[in-house]
């Protein structure tokens, strides 16, 4: 389910309204690549993560961390709280097109560090691994997006 959903939302989904786009309007491939990753993979993505840590923190902090204790439930919920603002950072930016750059910027920056925090953990489990190979997927592409708006 946790593998199925990261496919959709970071490529399944982003290619198909990229597709659909093209098709209806046109326009560069480009702007409308950071258009629909952002709004997919850092907008909808994270806004589920933030309600997910936020409702339910142990799943994060004991299937992802493997982390027993009860204490770190409070971490997790603040964790959900900066995922549902950078999420929605990314919805908005569907609206308003200024802000497709910022929210590709602190959604990347976000992505690439966890991803390579839990690339220099060590010892992940299945769940842990799928975040790390996402997270940095999502931050290589959001980055190579970033770069190619510097020639846009």
């Amino acid at each position: 389910m946790y593998l199925g959903m990261i496919v959709l939302l970071m490529v399944i989904l982003p290619i198909g309204s990229i597709a659909a786009e093209m098709v209806i309007h046109g326009g560069s491939l480009i702007v409308l690549a950071g258009k629909w990753l952002v709004f997919w993979a850092v907008g909808i993505r994270l806004i589920l993560a933030g309600c997910r840590q936020t409702i339910n923190p142990a799943f994060t902090a004991q299937k992802i961390f493997e982390i027993k204790d009860p204490a770190a439930l409070v971490i997790v919920q603040e964790l959900g709280f900066a995922n549902l603002s950078i999420g929605l950072l990314g919805i908005l930016s569907i609206f308003e097109r200024g802000w497709v750059v910022p929210a590709a910027v602190v959604g990347g920056l976000f992505y690439g560090l966890a991803g390579f925090k839990h690339l220099l953990k060590g010892d992940r489990n299945k769940i842990e691994n799928i975040a790390m190979i996402s997270d940095l997927f999502i931050f290589l592409v959001l980055a190579a997006y970033l770069a190619a708006m510097q020639w846009a």
